[in-house]
């Protein structure tokens, strides 16, 4: 897994190196393609699911939560986007997503991006032995809410191994001293996604693509990490 996050880790140095007005969300997908060649990992994004999803990112820009579909869409001066990555090596899964300004966003946008950042650093530090699944929701909950943002709550961050997506489920909300004690060797994708308005969420026509309800702005941000006896060991940090 340290491997496939490795190649994750690239792919978001890559992608985000290329992020300016007049890029395609296409051409960030071949970007993404290329490091997975080159580093001789395979994609779990690239015919996931029904109807099979035909990237290997997700590029989410302004209202879209997450799913976003790569093609055709030029990013302009001012959106935000969240490029979500995923790579398998040997077997073994990572995926992970950030959200970045395309040229000079405004400062309520680029505020979201870092409060969002914020609760999953708050999220991560509780993935230590001993602590509960409803400690990190609340962590992650607390720091998006007391902003004046809130959480998306019809979708949640997985468990993560020999599969993308593997139980249980990660909730970005929860209440301390609930739900599963962490333990060594635990592996997780965290990935809050937070909205400048309400927490609702529509599933658009092509079945992939999920947008907020209210056409606000959303970011994303998800790391893969393990549990170790020294705290959280996140595998696709850059």
């Amino acid at each position: 897994m340290r491997r496939a996050g490795r190649v994750v880790a690239e792919m978001h140095e890559r992608t985000r190196a290329a992020l300016r007005p007049g890029v395609t969300t296409g051409e960030l997908d071949r970007i993404a393609r290329d490091v997975l060649e080159r580093r001789g990992a395979s994609s779990n994004f690239l015919g996931y699911g029904n109807p099979p999803f035909p990237g290997v990112i997700c590029a989410s820009p302004n209202d879209v939560i997450v799913h976003g579909i790569p093609g055709d869409r030029v990013l302009e001066d001012g959106d935000i986007v969240s490029i979500d990555c995923g790579a398998i090596v040997e077997g073994w899964h990572a995926d992970a997503a950030y959200t970045a300004p395309v040229g000079d966003a405004d400062p309520e946008a680029l505020r979201l991006i870092e409060v969002t950042e914020a609760a999953l650093a708050a999220g991560l530090a509780q993935l230590v032995p001993g602590r509960q699944m409803g400690d990190l929701g609340h962590a992650i909950a607390s720091v998006a809410e007391s902003a004046g943002f809130s959480i998306v709550r019809d979708y949640v961050g997985h468990g993560i191994g020999r599969a993308m997506h593997e139980r249980p489920d990660v909730p970005n909300y929860g209440q301390p001293g609930t739900g599963l004690t962490f333990a060594e060797g635990n592996t997780f994708a965290v990935e809050p996604m937070v909205n400048m308005g309400g927490p609702e969420a529509d599933l658009l026509d092509d079945d992939w693509t999920v947008a907020t309800a209210d056409g606000r702005w959303s970011a994303h941000a998800e790391h893969t990490v393990v549990v170790t006896a020294d705290g959280p060991e996140i595998l696709t940090r850059p």
